[in-house]
């Protein structure tokens, strides 16, 4: 039977999907609820390990590259050079050069197509989708439905599977301090602020943007502002965006009848919970679903998604029980040579990382053990 997918959502996760499975012959349609492809401006920064999926589909998206990490806590400060730079994208640009790679690869998307609802027919399935101003109904069908419609998926919710925790993203647009390097990105831990930390990631020789990740919208933002204020910067204009948060693995598979349903991106909660980044894991969820429709079975991305995802979750229960302290301690035990496993190693490598590390400074492990046990600060 010739496989007709339809793609629910034009995320980044989404035409990164359509356009893997168009490039292989498929018939591949894209809904998105909007009128036209014109997401909002938003910056976010990927580590190297983007090109290992995506080759040069993105380069266009690139704005700045980070070639060093300032973390602080305390007083304290370390320095990390990176030889492998980290890449700072601007969502929106990204977005659109995946469009374009999806449709020139054959998939046809269609907008102002909100989804609102899926059932079985036989070996395949209907889905309705509103038109026409939403004012019309239509029906549709599919051999494999995929949600990438984002953290408050409605084919997630159509098709059974639980509400995804998330948690709300503040950034500022600033000018970059005078002492700043454009290729530097800042990191402050202020957990009683934010159990994640607070940024400042360059994406011009001039600016910038500050942002954190909260627990709650009205505190995160009223934190976000105290900041900005104590650190003497201007916003200029604000980002937001509510995340998925992982908090474990869901099978992002299920069938309706004799269909399949996919979810791919946020609407998977494929994000690395210790900084809440999900741009890569959301292409390698992209790959795992392209290589399950096309070879009719489990996907081995999707087992080492798990992993890394897990990892990092167990990372996060750790880091959700620090206290200043903790963070001045953990920098202080940065040698010379921990610094240069950071440089090699990026965050969508964390087990190699990790192993690495804690070979060489046992005391890193003992620290986040106590601490993930004992659920208090370490002596």
């Amino acid at each position: 039977m010739t496989k007709d997918i339809a793609i629910i959502g034009g995320s980044a996760a989404g035409f990164f999907t359509a356009y893997l499975l168009a490039h292989q012959g498929l018939h591949v349609r894209l809904y998105e609820a909007e009128e036209a492809i014109d997401p909002s401006p938003r910056t976010l920064i990927v580590t190297s390990h983007m090109a290992n999926f995506t080759g040069s589909l993105c380069e266009s998206a690139v704005v700045n590259e980070i070639h060093c990490f300032q973390l602080f806590v305390e007083g304290r400060s370390v320095t990390i050079p990176l030889r492998r730079p980290e890449m700072v994208i601007e969502r929106s640009i990204l977005i659109k050069e995946l469009k374009a790679q999806a449709e020139a690869s054959g998939a046809k998307v269609l907008t102002g197509r909100r989804f609102l609802s899926v059932a079985p027919n036989g070996r395949s399935l209907i889905f309705t989708v509103s038109a026409n101003g939403y004012a019309e109904v239509v029906e549709e069908s599919a051999n494999v439905l995929v949600g990438a419609d984002g953290a408050l998926s409605k084919v997630a919710q159509s098709a059974g599977w639980p509400k995804q925790s998330t948690v709300p993203l503040f950034q500022a647009i600033v000018k970059l301090p005078k002492d700043m390097p454009p290729d530097t990105t800042r990191v402050w831990f202020v957990p009683e602020d934010t159990p994640y930390f607070y940024w400042l990631i360059p994406h011009s020789p001039t600016q910038g943007v500050l942002g954190l990740i909260g627990e709650g919208e009205r505190q995160s933002q009223r934190c976000l502002e105290d900041f900005l204020e104590r650190k003497g910067l201007e916003p200029m204009e604000f980002q937001d965006a509510q995340v998925s948060r992982y908090t474990r693995w869901i099978p992002n598979h299920r069938k309706i009848g004799e269909a399949h349903v996919y979810l791919v991106g946020d609407a998977a909660a494929h994000v690395k919970v210790s900084t809440v980044g999900g741009t890569v894991t959301g292409f390698r969820g992209a790959l795992g679903v392209a290589d399950a429709v096309l070879n009719g079975g489990p996907s081995r991305e999707f087992m080492a998604l798990r992993r890394e995802l897990d990892l990092h979750l167990l990372i996060r229960k750790a880091l959700n029980r620090f206290r200043r302290a903790d963070y001045a301690r953990l920098l202080d035990m940065i040698s010379p040579s921990t610094k240069s496993l950071f440089s090699v190693f990026t965050r969508d490598e964390s087990l190699k990382l990790l192993l690495r590390v804690f070979l060489r400074r046992p005391r890193l492990l003992l620290l986040g053990l106590r601490t993930l046990l004992n659920g208090r600060t370490p002596s």
